[in-house]
């Protein structure tokens, strides 16, 4: 028995089909004639390009738009020139082969991302990777399309799998995968919750532990693997598949029950979204709402802000799509370990605690109004609800709010539609806020609470450091006062209170936050049914 990462939910019983992890040496060889070997790089790109686009059409249709679009960020980077252009200059300036040229730029870029603090940003490399692995290839002749001919109840065992060894699994016949690395926030780990097959990832050394055919047992809950498993544990494995199996389908018959306790008290259960089409699938699990869309992703992966037009047309998408039901929209929230590369900001001893969030919009008011421009004009369309990241005080709300008053004026005055209804909030993340949450409910329509933030600051543990991961508590008595006290000041002076951190789809929280009276809890699309069904049975 092997324990790795619970990467994705299920049981899977199946042979082993070894992913051969091919360490490539690349050595070093001068070249002759410069133009030469530039058209073999040529040609190595625009053919990584071509495979990219078919992975990316496959991707779409098996996976959606939002998953598949990771592999148009894989073909950004072939028109990066720092990327492209330092593989080129590398050629000039050393007569080396392009194979070496692109390993030391590939290296390069890979130790920038792994030596960055944020998870996510880490993750980031394997991108770089990715993409750099499929051009070496290509530069040797080789083919990366390795998984091609697969059995049926297929696992998948590699050191580690791309986001387009992931993309071109034929899931007709893969029903789980396991790597020898990886955590949650892997792009693999993600697209297979999308896919809905079980994922058990850093294992450590699970591809010298198995050989192809080798029958396996993964456990997608427990982050379990059993290696050549007894005909009894077989039967043990099967009978919890099944269960599994029918408690999702059972939860189907939750999608469009309005959510209420036994008691008849009234509680919406709803989704957090990154992306325009992920209202999609919060739409398809049975979500009542959106509770957060981190407006932040629509201004990452690209060169320049983005229009008051692009981001009216992504608003007013979700509020149409969602006909009437609440959209929260968190207005933009980068700084931290969020960073856009056309908008400079300063190095910090602190990001997690210093110009983010709130205080840059503050500052940026030009950035901050283009936003609430597009908000108030797409909330003509749909329920959209306006909050505020990173409020410390009354003062830093009202401010907001008179900013947002001023572009209802300016739309006014341009004869452009809007909801004059429209209700304002904020999250509350930060425990002085939290403390204050009496004061500061006077003001508002409605508070949200920020888990991951309020969690970290509460603990003084960060939560992506592995070494003080055990501090980081979210039923700590001292995070539930504060989470107990902002619900009843919300209460007390007539306004609603929901959560939107990852608390709200925390299966052992639920029952206590229904009990402290929380109105709203969102969380992501694959939570939203059990969730209802924890909440309609109390």
């Amino acid at each position: 028995m092997k324990k790795g990462i619970a990467a994705s939910k299920g049981y899977a019983i199946g042979k082993v089909a070894l992913k051969e992890h091919e360490e490539i040496v690349v050595v070093e060889r001068k070249i002759e004639n410069l133009e030469e070997e530039k058209a073999r790089l040529q040609g190595a790109l625009t053919l990584t390009r071509e495979q990219l686009e078919k992975i990316k059409e496959k991707a779409e249709v098996e996976m959606g738009a939002d998953k598949a679009a990771v592999f148009e960020s894989h073909m950004m980077l072939l028109d990066d020139p720092e990327f492209v252009g330092a593989i080129e200059a590398n050629v000039e300036a050393a007569m080396v082969n392009a194979e070496k040229a692109l390993t030391d730029v590939v290296d390069m870029f890979v130790g920038i991302f792994d030596s960055m603090e944020d998870e996510y940003m880490k993750e980031r490399a394997a991108d770089v990777k990715d993409v750099g692995n499929r051009i070496l290839y290509n530069l040797l002749g080789k083919s990366m399309e390795g998984m091609g001919l697969l059995e049926n109840n297929t696992i998948v065992v590699a050191h580690d799998l791309t986001p387009s060894d992931t993309a071109a699994l034929d899931k007709s016949k893969v029903v789980a995968f396991l790597t020898n690395i990886g955590g949650r926030t892997s792009h693999s780990a993600i697209m297979a919750r999308t896919l809905e097959i079980p994922a058990v990832v850093g294992l450590g050394n699970i591809t010298k532990s198995v050989k192809d055919g080798d029958k396996i047992i993964v456990d997608g809950i427990e982050g379990i693997v059993i290696l050549n498993p007894s005909d009894d544990q077989v039967e043990e494995y099967l009978a919890r598949k099944a269960k599994f199996e029918a408690e999702k389908e059972e939860l189907k018959k939750l999608i469009s029950v309005e959510t209420k306790t036994k008691a008849g008290k009234r509680i919406e259960v709803v989704g957090n979204i990154g992306q325009p089409q992920d209202v999609l699938k919060v739409i398809e699990n049975g979500g009542e709402g959106v509770g957060l869309f981190r407006t932040e992703f629509l201004y990452m992966d690209r060169e320049t802000m983005p229009t008051e037009e692009e981001q009216f047309e992504a608003y007013k998408f979700v509020a149409e799509k969602l006909e009437g039901k609440p959209v929260v929209i968190r207005t933009l929230d980068i700084g931290g370990d969020k960073k856009l590369p056309y908008l400079p900001m300063p190095e910090e001893m602190n990001p997690f605690l210093g110009y983010r969030a709130i205080r840059i919009c503050l500052d940026r008011v030009d950035i901050f109004k283009t936003q609430l421009r597009a908000l108030l004009r797409a909330s003509a369309y749909g329920n959209i609800k306006i909050m505020f990241p990173m409020i410390s005080s009354v003062s830093e709300f009202l401010k907001s709010k008179e900013i947002l008053a001023e572009c209802t004026e300016e739309l006014r005055t341009e004869g452009k539609a809007f909801n004059e209804k429209l209700e304002t909030g904020i999250m509350i993340e930060i425990p002085a806020a939290a403390i204050m949450a009496d004061e500061l409910a006077k003001h508002v329509d409605f508070f949200s609470i920020g888990t991951n933030d309020l969690i970290q600051y509460t603990l003084a543990a960060d939560r992506m450091n592995e070494k003080v991961s055990y501090l980081y508590d979210p039923m700590h008595p001292a995070v539930l006062r504060l989470i107990k006290m902002t619900i009843e000041a919300a209460h007390n002076a007539g306004k609603w209170c929901g959560m939107c951190g990852e608390m709200a789809g925390d299966e052992e929280a639920i029952p206590t936050l229904v009990e402290y009276g929380l109105d709203e809890f969102s969380m992501s699309a694959s939570s939203i049914l059990r969730a209802k069904q924890i909440i309609t049975n109390m």
